[in-house]
């Protein structure tokens, strides 16, 4: 079954990502997975951290001439910024007075750096928002995209987009079709449906910038073409509606998780929400409507995947809340760290590639996934059953 770890910090010399359980006989396409890394940097709302960062993926183990091995895809992206950072973050050098000058001892009100810091024992916060930084989002994104090209042997496709930034909406239609939703949001910097909307946004996010303040969203992700069955019913930690909702949850600044209608779901009567099932001799079982996105009892039943997040505001304040020194109790306000307005576009494309990610890790979990082609002549045999169920 496909599994991942990072490692790295924001100004460290890289990031450092393997990923297990990759079948072997897979051909990785590295210029898509630095497009999408491109893609993350972009976005309007976002700071002067991503002119200096461009982003590309180097592999060093698990892939030879372009092909998956089977064994650990060992992946690294360099952090150009470490230039400037190399005294302050150098890995082996001993903590001097010189070296540690960009000491961070105010909390930011809504990130880790206090918490982080009375969990590890850390009193230069620097230890805990290093880590806890969102730049390592950058290496999931590079997981999620080939994730996202193994799916794609199997006619699994999917695109994470902004439904709202703010209290703006920013989604004219909830579409399902995903090479129709990726030619809309394409079309601008904000990665929204609605074209009309992107004037309004780019204000909204012009004045937050002005005010020294920030924004959050909602993210929608679409997958298609997903067999059913995918999870299971018999234990609460196999549920995949479940999995999925604790992998998007653990992206940076992800406070809320809804699978097809959630909470909207709690307003209405039964016979509005239930997706009455259908059959026909030729595609076999559906569903008349997807107000469950895709789930019924922890699987996926064959319709869409609609998963949405809730992203909060990033808590780097250029006008700074209200803190206290971790080391003298004065009440001061909290640090300022580079960042940007809103990060909304890139968290969707973040959360794209982690529900890219648990996709292939179901679909690996459920056949073997040791050769590609065993497991496309599993899976295909798998939904001749299922149509003939």
């Amino acid at each position: 079954m496909i599994n991942y770890v990072t490692a790295g910090e924001s100004h460290g010399p890289q990031l450092t990502g393997i990923l297990t359980g990759l079948p072997a006989g897979l051909e990785i396409d590295i210029d898509a997975v630095n497009a999408n890394l491109a893609a993350r940097q972009g976005g309007f709302g976002r700071g002067n951290r991503q002119q200096i960062e461009h982003d590309q993926v180097t592999v060093t183990g698990g892939l030879r001439h372009g092909v998956t091995l089977g064994s650990p895809l060992a992946l690294t992206i360099k952090n150009r910024d470490h230039a400037h950072w190399s005294a302050i973050m150098d890995p082996v050098s001993p903590a001097t007075a010189e070296n540690t000058l960009r000491k961070v001892t105010r909390p930011r009100p809504g990130h880790a750096d206090l918490v982080g810091g009375m969990k590890y024992g850390q009193r230069d916060l620097r230890n805990v928002l290093e880590r806890s930084s969102a730049r390592e989002t950058a290496m999931r994104v590079a997981i999620g995209s080939i994730c996202q090209q193994l799916l794609a042997q199997f006619d699994i496709h999917l695109v994470g987009y902004v439904q709202q930034v703010g209290q703006l909406p920013a989604d004219s239609e909830l579409g399902l079709d995903v090479a129709a939703l990726q030619k809309r949001i394409t079309a601008n910097d904000l990665r929204i449906t609605d074209q009309s909307q992107v004037q309004s946004i780019h204000d909204l996010i012009t004045a937050t910038k002005k005010a020294g303040d920030t924004l959050g969203g909602v993210i929608r992700v679409v997958a298609e073409n997903v067999p059913a069955g995918l999870g299971s019913y018999t234990n609460w930690d196999t549920k995949f509606d479940g999995q999925l909702a604790a992998a998007v949850m653990g992206v940076n600044a992800m406070k809320g998780v809804e699978i097809g209608d959630g909470f909207e779901a709690a307003k209405r009567l039964g016979s509005q929400v239930m997706d009455e099932i259908d059959w026909n001799a030729t595609d076999g079982w559906s569903r008349l409507s997807n107000h469950l996105g895709g789930f019924e009892g922890g699987m996926t039943n064959g319709m869409p995947i609609i998963v949405k997040a809730a992203m909060k505001p990033i808590p780097t304040l250029y006008k700074p809340l209200q803190s206290v020194d971790v080391q003298t109790k004065v009440v001061q306000k909290a640090s300022v760290e580079r960042s940007d307005t809103t990060a909304i576009v890139p968290a969707s494309l973040v959360v794209q590639s982690v529900v890219a990610i648990e996709l292939a890790k179901a679909l690996t979990a459920t056949f073997d996934g040791s050769n590609l082609d065993r497991l496309r002549l599993q899976v295909a045999t798998y939904r001749d059953e299922l149509r003939q169920y």
